[in-house]
């Protein structure tokens, strides 16, 4: 602070002691209760950005956490034949599923209309 800034802060001063002396006290009053209110706003300010910094890398390690979790998967367990179960599980699917293009018969292919008038048909020839 230069010269010029250290005298204007004492003037200053001095006129803010004078002027608290000669204010009457229903002034006071309610300039205190503005200062109060000033004061109870700027410290609600303050706890969100409290709250954000806490939370920001709570955040952060939970995003990790979860990643992590999504990526991670758990080997196979294998059977008492040394497969996998998994593998198990993919052959019993297959079974109940029709053979591929590459080796199906196909002459198979060649009468389907037949194939589904049969399927339409067969359940009522059981019927009697």
């Amino acid at each position: 602070m230069n010269s010029s800034d250290k005298q204007f802060e004492q003037r200053v001063r001095a006129l803010y002691q004078e002027a608290t002396q000669s204010i009457d006290p229903v002034t006071a009053g309610r300039l205190r209760a503005v200062r109060r209110t000033a004061l109870e706003a700027a410290t609600a300010h303050t706890s969100p950005h409290h709250r954000a910094r806490v939370l920001l890398p709570v955040g952060a390690l939970a995003a990790v956490a979860l990643a992590a979790l999504m990526t991670w998967q758990p080997s196979p367990q294998p059977q008492a034949d040394g497969k996998p179960q998994v593998v198990a599980v993919t052959e019993q699917e297959n079974e109940y599923l029709p053979p591929g293009a590459d080796k199906a018969d196909p002459g198979l292919y060649q009468n389907l209309d037949f194939y589904s008038w049969l399927a339409a048909n067969d359940g009522s020839q059981a019927k009697r």
